[in-house]
Formats: C-alpha cells, structure tokens, sequence
C-alpha cells in the first residue's frame, strides 16, 4: 500500500514539469502567431501603398512621360529643357514683368473685379461677332484658355490704373489726330461719329508707349536676381 502510493505521489511529481512545458508550448505558439500576424498586416499594407502609388504614377504620367517612340519614352523634363533653350529667356521675362506689375499694383491696393473682367470679355465677343468670328475659336487658335484670357485682362486692367492719366486722351489730341490725317478718311465720313474710335486708337497708342517706359523704370529699379540665366 505504501508502494502504491509513492508510486502515485511519483507519477504526479513527473507529470508537472509536463504541465509546465506544455504552457511554455503553448506561449510560444501563441508569440509566433502574433508574429505572424504583424507581418501579414505590414506585407499588406506594403502591397497596398505599392498599388495606391502605381495608380498615381499612372493616372500622373503624362507629368512625367509626354510620349512614348518604339517603345522608348520621351520623358516631360526633355522637353521643358528644348522650351528652355528656343524661348527661355523671352517667357522668363515675360515672369518677371507679370510679378512686377502684381507686386506693384498690390502695393497700391489696386484690383480688379469680376464685373471688370465680364466686361471686358462681353465687349471683345461683340467686336468678334461684327467681324464674323467668335471667341472660343480664337482662343483656340491662340492655344489659349478662357483662364489665360483672363489672367491677361487682369493684367490689362492693372496697368491701366496704375498709369492713370498718363494713357488719358483729350479732345485737343483727337481734334489734332483728325486734323493731320483728314486726307485719309473717305469722303463723306462724319469726323464725330468716329472720335470715339480715334480716342480709343490714341489711348493704346499711348498706353503702349508709357507701358514700355513704366516697365523699363521698374525693372531698373527693381532687386532682381537671376538664379539661372538663359
């Protein structure tokens, strides 16, 4: 009887280490599996930033590929640098002016309105209409946008408030116009019918001149580095 029972008490004493390492199987078991885990999400998240920047690359790549010969790409910055070299320093200039031109008219608090704007594109549709032609066609055969006609007529507008008076024209400078060209207009043309017209060919013709001059000034006066020359 005393066999027996050292015999059970023996048994029972070689059964908790088994216990014990059954526990440590099983913790083991589960760490590997939170390891595996944490790697399937971070491959998946990895596959999915791969897909998300593939489909930018892709619906972008006409910001990087402009063309593809015999299978060979003609890469975007290629061409930048061909534009570059043909009129680089002809559409730089024409950067700076428009930043000198914004900067001075907002130091003056000068600005042009929507209703300014509507105008002056309402007024040139009239004028192409009575020659037959319409807008968006010029536009598009100017390779420009309604954006870009925009962009110009701001332009326009802030120069003509910026010069003021300089572009304003008198009666006296269109009784003298009329005076010295009388041996060009059509006999029978009724001089006053059209000094609205001569007015408004006086004033770009001045405008142009005082534009040239008021720019020429400002550059001169302006801190203007060239970081890149052309």
């Amino acid at each position: 009887m005393a066999d027996e029972i050292m015999n059970t008490s023996s048994s029972e004493e070689q059964a908790k280490p088994k216990r014990k390492r059954s526990r440590r199987t099983k913790t083991s078991s589960k760490a590997t599996s939170k390891v595996h885990k944490i790697i399937n999400i971070r491959t998946a998240t990895i596959f999915v930033t791969l897909l998300l920047i593939a489909a930018v690359l892709f619906y972008f790549r006409s910001l990087f590929v402009v063309a593809i010969v015999n299978n060979k790409p003609v890469f975007r910055y290629s061409v930048i640098q061909e534009l570059e070299k043909q009129s680089g320093k002809e559409a730089l200039d024409n950067l700076i002016t428009k930043n000198l031109i914004t900067q001075e008219a907002s130091k003056q608090n000068i600005q042009v309105t929507k209703q300014e704007i509507d105008a002056e594109i309402k007024n040139l549709e009239d004028n192409l209409k009575q020659s037959g032609q319409d807008l968006k066609t010029i536009l598009e055969q100017q390779k420009m946008t309604q954006a870009d006609l925009e962009e110009q007529i701001v332009l326009q507008k802030k120069l003509e408030k910026l010069l003021g008076d300089k572009v304003a024209v008198t009666e006296a400078e269109i009784d003298a116009y009329i005076e010295a060209n009388k041996d060009n207009f059509a006999e029978g043309t009724d001089l006053n019918a059209i000094r609205d017209q001569i007015k408004e060919q006086l004033k770009q013709q001045k405008f142009s001149t005082e534009v040239q001059k008021w720019l020429a000034d400002l550059k001169a006066k302006a801190d203007i580095k060239y970081i890149k020359t052309y």
